[in-house]
């Protein structure tokens, strides 16, 4: 055996404590947010404990996991309109800020004249806007899915207004020299350097929609999340109040991390960010 063919003296070693901190590493992102989790529970839990705060105000983690268990059934049943609402607003707003985004990166023109109308709509608040979508479109699926619409399709055309303008200058240059069209710039080079914004937009959108349908539902609903919360809310039932708020807020997670999983899936040239 020649000298080359030998291990150099510690690289093994030097491999293995890298690897041994990786798995270190990785065990401290997963458990460290899990200690937080179940630290806020026992606080929770202690708070309520010690100053003796009655249940209709705010019930011990055991009364909503209770309630958890127990309503399950009725839980996902008001999960269920909520998720289609906020599912099809969120596909409806994104598809409508990226074909407008679109529109805007080769139309200034028309970007240097709606784009001040887009920003003051969007300053109108959520709760102002669902009376007036619930009178102009009825008190069916449709008004919620407007809002969840609306509130998701400003930070993505922004985010991929953007994300379309900021080409690399000398990509650019070198595709009008090889006499690239405008459908070829655009997908294969405007396109590509937006996804990156367009996910991180799409990010926010997961978790705004629903915000949005839930709000929706606080109008003139008698299904779904935000009129289940409104209905424990009037009857003083904060038990089954927390456990709605915890179905809500679990599926906006879920459906955030969905939104993570494709952004890796799609956008596969960028370097995971270091934590």
């Amino acid at each position: 055996m020649t000298d080359a063919a030998l291990p150099l003296p510690g690289v093994a070693e030097a491999e293995a404590a890298f690897r041994a901190d990786q798995a270190r590493e990785r065990m401290k992102r997963r458990l460290l947010p899990l200690a937080g989790i179940l630290g806020f529970l026992a606080l929770w839990a202690a708070l309520v404990y010690v100053l003796q705060v009655p249940p209709f105000i705010a019930p011990s983690p055991f009364a909503v996991a209770h309630r958890l268990v127990t309503d399950f059934p009725k839980l996902i049943s008001n999960l269920a309109p909520t998720a289609i609402e906020a599912i099809t607003g969120f596909l409806l707003g994104n598809i409508a800020a990226i074909v407008t985004a679109t529109v805007f990166v080769h139309k200034k023109s028309l970007e240097q004249a709606f784009f001040p109308v887009v920003v003051i709509l969007n300053t109108i608040p959520v709760v102002a806007k669902a009376p007036i979508l619930v009178l102009l479109l009825g008190n069916g699926m449709e008004p919620k899915i407007a809002i969840a619409a609306l509130i998701c399709f400003f930070p993505t055309l922004v985010n991929m207004v953007r994300g379309l303008e900021s080409v690399n200058p000398q990509a650019m240059e070198l595709m009008r020299v090889l006499s690239a069209s405008k459908t070829e710039i655009f997908f294969k080079l405007r396109l590509q350097n937006s996804l990156p914004y367009l996910f991180s937009a799409l990010k926010i959108a997961a978790s705004t929609a629903v915000i949005g349908a839930i709000v929706g539902e606080w109008i003139g609903s008698t299904v779904g999340i935000g009129a289940l919360i409104i209905q424990a809310m009037y009857a003083f039932d904060s038990a089954l109040l927390y456990a709605t708020v915890i179905v809500g807020s679990c599926f906006s997670v879920l459906f955030f991390l969905a939104i993570t999983l494709a952004e890796r899936l799609v956008v596969r040239w960028q370097p995971p960010a270091s934590h």
